[in-house]
């Protein structure tokens, strides 16, 4: 049934929200509102942000939003089809091949099944590690899939144009082809890729005719592996992209909060390792307390991409993306950008150790998801026999069941945590009010009051930054610090800055000659680090956007409180 919003609608608002509020502050801690059919009604009715308090195991996630006569069904698992791929709208200076949807099948895909239990377990290892016997099995990988035909889907031209058609607008929403799937900056960000990985890691075994091959990851969230690996600077080798910076060739140590030239660290090698130490704990530890931390915001049937990514998604992922890219090409191609990266061999090492770290998340005691929306989605790829495979996100959670496992580096940043910096927020007394929106053309300090002092333990209260909006063809990155509104004097990547956003270039045009907006969300996890500034039991925080690069505009800040 369409739940209707009442008129007048000032002041149906103004009363709903009173008593919205009243509700919500009466119930009694241990209490979940979650569970409450009356909170939800009003939310509905009044169109209020449903994120006040996260119900992430919810069954209710259909909800009919009702706009005039236009009734939109919201909610459900997103697929996609084949039938529906559509040419992305790329700029004129982007580099061929343009059109990114997969071959047509002869026959509708077929369904996913789990490879045999006998089967052997593959072992993934990491590049510095696994020797180069083995790296010349992954040269010949790569060799073979180029020199298959370009209509083969098997072949590194077909594998490098899934990525493009799931993240350049090919791909539409089955049921709603005016929508767009985007599997970056929401949920799907890793089972995507890990299906991704896991066929492509079968036809290169099928091609080399080695069952038990295994795809060595780039380790480097590890000090042993922060340079990109030797193998893949050699000119000669099936390894080597042209199209790479060559600023960043082996030994530079790699930079994961890296963005573009001109901000880039000073930093001595080890420096640089301690910061990215830092910086993994933050995407790790620090950040990663829920599901919708780590892996990204809900993105379910009829709504609009690009809800929020997660952690490791803004960093290390984006940054590595960045620092491999030629920044002197439009788009910071071939790693750069989203259409053309899957062009580059060091691609698949690269998001094979994404893969690793969601799993050592799982390993340090967290779970993934539970909600049905999410684990029903599915995305179609073709498997080592050419067959189009739908393969759903409950079908990857268990790599044991998908017959591989993860070897040969530990968990170093586990306990790399930041250094606290005193004296650093003095000043809050004189702190001036902030009109939101606001456009990052300077660093921007708010104070943003809690809204309770005391929470209940299984919350996670969370700092959002609401309406991150860019041009989708800029490379943008902002630093946000809490606590510290001298924000300049706190050691470099110190605990007071708790996070940093970081894009990559989304050149998806809008039809008019102009980038496409991309409009998003952060969220930074507070509980560790406001113990960590023996903060707890302030009334509220100070919060400091610090823009590095790109222009970039804020709507809101807010502090929510989640239960997963």
């Amino acid at each position: 049934m369409a739940i209707r919003p009442c008129a007048p609608p000032a002041a149906c608002v103004f009363l709903i929200c009173a008593l919205a509020t009243a509700v919500y502050t009466a119930y009694p801690e241990p209490m979940n509102p979650c569970k409450s059919s009356l909170s939800r009604a009003l939310l509905a009715v009044s169109r209020l942000d449903p994120y006040i308090v996260s119900c992430a195991d919810d069954d209710a996630s259909a909800v009919i939003l009702t706009a005039g006569s236009n009734d939109k069904k919201i909610g459900g698992p997103l697929e996609t089809s084949l039938h529906t791929c559509v040419n992305a709208t790329l700029p004129e200076n982007a580099l061929p091949p343009f059109y990114c949807c997969p071959p047509k099948p002869t026959s509708e895909p077929i369904n996913f099944t789990l490879p045999d239990p006998a089967e052997p377990l593959r072992v993934r290892r990491p590049v510095h590690a696994v020797g180069a016997e083995y790296m010349r099995k992954y040269e010949r990988v790569i060799e073979l899939m180029k020199a298959l035909p370009e209509s083969d889907p098997r072949s590194l031209y077909q594998m490098a144009n899934v990525h493009c058609a799931y993240c350049t607008g090919s791909y539409r929403q089955t049921g709603n082809p005016e929508l767009f799937m985007q599997i970056h900056f929401s949920w799907f960000f890793f089972p995507f890729h890990r299906a991704y990985l896991y066929f492509f890691e079968r036809i290169a075994a099928k091609l080399l005719g080695e069952p038990g091959f295994a795809l060595p990851f780039w380790s480097y969230d590890v000090p042993e592996g922060m340079r990109m690996p030797p193998e893949f600077d050699n000119s000669s080798s099936p390894l080597y992209d042209p199209i790479r910076n060559p600023n960043h060739a082996p030994p530079k140590v790699v930079d994961l909060e890296f963005a573009k030239p001109g901000i880039e660290n000073n930093f001595t090698d080890e420096h640089q390792i301690q910061q990215n130490l830092w910086s993994m704990y933050k995407s790790m530890i620090g950040n990663a307390a829920l599901p919708s931390l780590f892996h990204g915001q809900p993105f379910r049937a009829g709504q609009a991409d690009k809800p929020g990514a997660g952690t490791v998604e803004l960093c290390p992922h984006n940054p590595v993306h960045n620092w491999v890219g030629n920044t002197t090409k439009t788009s910071f191609e071939d790693m750069g950008t989203y259409y053309s990266s899957g062009r580059d061999p060091l691609f698949y090492p690269h998001h094979n150790n994404l893969d690793r770290l969601w799993q050592a998340w799982r390993d340090l005691g967290h779970v993934d998801f539970t909600d049905p929306d999410w684990l029903d989605s599915s995305f179609l790829f073709y498997d080592e026999e050419a067959r189009l495979v739908r393969i759903t996100v409950r079908d990857v959670l268990d790599i044991d069941k998908l017959r591989y496992r993860y070897d040969g580096v530990g968990m170093p940043w586990a306990d790399a945590q930041p250094p606290v910096t005193p004296g650093v927020n003095t000043k809050k007394g004189t702190l001036k009010s902030v009109r939101f929106p606001v456009s990052l053309d300077a660093a921007v300090t708010a104070e943003v009051m809690r809204p309770r002092v005391l929470r209940s333990r299984p919350e996670e209260e969370v700092l959002v930054v609401e309406g991150v909006e860019s041009d989708g063809t800029d490379v943008v990155k902002f630093d946000v610090y809490v606590n510290a509104m001298d924000y300049e004097k706190v050691v470099p990547g110190g605990r007071e800055m708790a996070g940093t956003y970081v894009s990559l270039k989304h050149p998806i045009m809008d039809g008019t000659g102009k980038g496409m907006r991309i409009e998003t969300t952060m969220r930074v996890a507070l509980n560790r680090l406001l113990e960590d500034l023996g903060a707890d039991g302030d009334q509220s925080v100070t919060v400091t956007l610090v823009p590095r690069s790109g222009n970039v505009k804020i709507r809101s800040l807010k502090i929510v409180y989640i239960v997963e």
